[in-house]
């Protein structure tokens, strides 16, 4: 359920009889023709199919959340529940405080058939209902044409009922009934839910509540046909934006604050080409990217630094690229920066070979640190032999310049499949379908008094998003380019269109 909002009575003008009796006339009706139902909706009816067989005989409740107070009477730009979006295809803003259920169906002769599905929402409202020019959350006046029952059901494939009707719904059979909720999604839901297991003697709610939420992120962790090609459009818009940052380097250096530049550019690509930026853009500049999660985006470009730049476009399905490149805002590479970006790389390499199906999920990230271990070591960085250094138990030296993994599941959340277990993720297999992040770095702090001062300041990560095939990999982000002088070649002309 939405947040509430503050009354504000100094905000709100009175409607006299007149304005009510006229606003409601004189308007064009609406369309009869109904939309054509969503590309993502039509891949979603497996994606349901394979959570109904999971869970037979019990009631499985998906809210798609609610509306969030930013300022007084103002809210966040809305973005649905991931799982509600999987198993519906709805993106983009739609649909506050919507609700998914999946009914359990019997067979004439008592065990389970499956589920049948139905999506609760708020339809839109006739244009004589004072929510038409009064509900600035809901009206037609204020956020545009909400669907109607019929369309939404166009839309989605699904069978549609008004959100009023879902609390009488849920009740029916729950004496009899399992019903598992994605808790903390909708807070009023999961109350009211909560008290009715209760009243029906259910026990270890909460824990069959996560057996689903579990589900539905492991539902996700390999990428259906439709999944895979909104994948491959993310990164292609992904790397149109990095061009155009490119192309404006000269342009935010000018500016001053030029990482919020930067961060401005590829966000206008983001919204333009898809739903937004997938997470906050790291525009890290200098000693900045060596914060890891540098999203204050505040700081001046100067020629000869590098500058690191972590962004994803997410498409209007939620799907989202998670890319990075540390570029020399000159256009040009030094000797030292070259050094780290070529032992950066290398790192990657090694990783990016590893990957196919049968490989241990861990093993992509071990492949990547034994690179920079070594490197280190023969830098004269890291204070113990990189076999030490390496040792779980007793070592992680190395981690100093590279505290964080080197992969993660990558798709309609750009941490995907955060639920998971951990026999399923960190410790599993990779599989064909899976898409995975591979983004090892090195970073020398600017007050790191054990690194030598000429390394002082650089910091440098290389990612790309991988989608692991029948027998390798693909690297779905490969247009943008990797070696150093790949990079350079690849900056020059963008870099002079911008001057």
């Amino acid at each position: 359920m939405s947040e509430e909002q503050p009354a504000l009575p100094n905000r709100q003008s009175p409607f006299s009889e007149a304005f009510k009796e006229f606003i409601c006339t004189d308007w064009a009706p609406y369309s009869d023709v109904l939309p054509e139902q969503l590309p993502a909706s039509v891949a979603a009816v497996a994606r349901r199919e394979a959570l109904s067989a999971l869970f037979p005989g019990d009631r499985l409740v998906v809210p798609a959340g609610g509306l969030k107070v930013r300022s007084n009477d103002t809210d966040y730009r809305y973005r649905p529940h991931s799982a509600f979006a999987h198993l519906t295809g709805l993106g983009t803003d739609r649909e506050p405080d919507a609700v998914l259920v999946l009914e359990p169906v019997d067979t004439v002769d008592g065990p389970s058939s499956g589920h049948s599905a139905t999506l609760y929402f708020k339809p839109r409202a006739p244009r004589t209902d004072p929510e038409f020019y009064s509900n600035a959350r809901y009206g037609e006046m204020w956020v545009g044409q909400r669907e109607s029952l019929e369309e939404m059901a166009a839309l989605t494939g699904l069978d549609c009922a008004p959100i009023d009707q879902l609390s009488d719904d849920l009740a029916k059979d729950a004496d009899s009934t399992r019903i598992r909720v994605v808790r903390d999604t909708d807070t009023a839901l999961t109350v009211e839910l909560d008290q009715q297991r209760d009243q029906a003697g259910q026990t270890e709610v909460e824990a069959a509540d996560t057996e689903l939420t579990v589900a539905l992120s492991e539902l996700r962790l390999t990428k259906d046909d439709f999944e895979v090609e909104q994948m491959r459009l993310a990164c292609d818009r992904t790397a149109e934006g990095f061009a155009a940052v490119v192309a404006d380097l000269p342009e935010a250096v000018r500016r001053g604050r030029g990482e919020r530049w930067v961060e401005g550019i590829f966000g206008l690509y983001a919204r333009h080409a898809g739903n937004a930026v997938g997470y906050d853009t790291i525009a890290a500049s200098g000693d900045h990217a060596n914060t890891l999660h540098w999203i204050r985006n505040d700081g001046d470009l100067h020629d000869g630094d590098l500058l690191l730049i972590d962004a994803g476009v997410e498409l209007d399905t939620l799907y989202t690229a998670d890319i990075t490149r540390t570029l020399p805002v000159s256009g040009r590479f030094s000797p030292t920066q070259r050094k780290v970006y070529e032992a950066v790389l290398e790192a990657q390499e090694a990783a990016m070979a590893v990957c196919r199906p049968g490989v241990k999920f861990a093993q992509v990230h071990e492949a990547a640190i034994t690179v920079i271990a070594q490197r280190l070591h023969e830098w004269g960085i890291l204070p113990v032999p990189p076999e030490v250094s390496l040792d779980k138990e007793t070592g992680g030296h190395h981690r100093r310049w590279m505290v964080h993994g080197t992969s993660h599941h990558l798709g309609i959340d750009v941490h995907d499949c955060a639920q998971a277990r951990q026999e399923h993720y960190r410790q599993g297999e990779l599989k064909e379908g899976m898409i995975i992040t591979v983004e090892p770095g090195i970073y020398f702090k600017g007050t790191d008094l054990l690194v030598p001062e000429e390394f002082r300041g650089i910091g440098v990560r290389i990612e790309d998003d991988i989608l692991i095939t029948a027998d390798g990999h693909e690297n779905l982000s490969s247009m943008l380019p990797r070696t150093a002088d790949d990079v350079e070649a690849w900056m020059a002309p963008l870099l002079e269109q911008g001057r």
